[in-house]
Parts: C-alpha cells; structure tokens; sequence
C-alpha cells in the first residue's frame, strides 16, 4: 500500500501529465518519472480490459 506522500506524487504527475498534455507537448518530452508512471498505468489498464473479453 502506498504511503501518503507516494500517493501525493503521484496525483501531482496526474497532474503535470495533463497540464502537459493540453499544451500539446507529447509523453516523450514529460519527465522519466512522469512517463514511467502513466506507462505502467496504461500497461495495467491494458491488461484489465485483456482479461475482461
């Protein structure tokens, strides 16, 4: 389970991810973590919807 301060960061990279995204810069230009995180995220939804069908 992550700590409070994990959970923290994370929703601040949410939220230079979209930030970033809206001025239509691309994931390649985010920071490593910042790509990293949305990644594993994507693989994880990806593998959710796998097992659904």
């Amino acid at each position: 389970m992550p700590s409070r301060q994990q959970t923290a960061a994370a929703k601040k990279n949410i939220k230079k991810a979209a930030s970033a995204a809206k001025k239509k810069r691309t994931i390649a230009h985010l920071p490593k973590s910042t790509r990293t995180v949305l990644g594993k995220k994507g693989a994880a939804a990806a593998k959710k919807k796998r097992a659904q069908e």
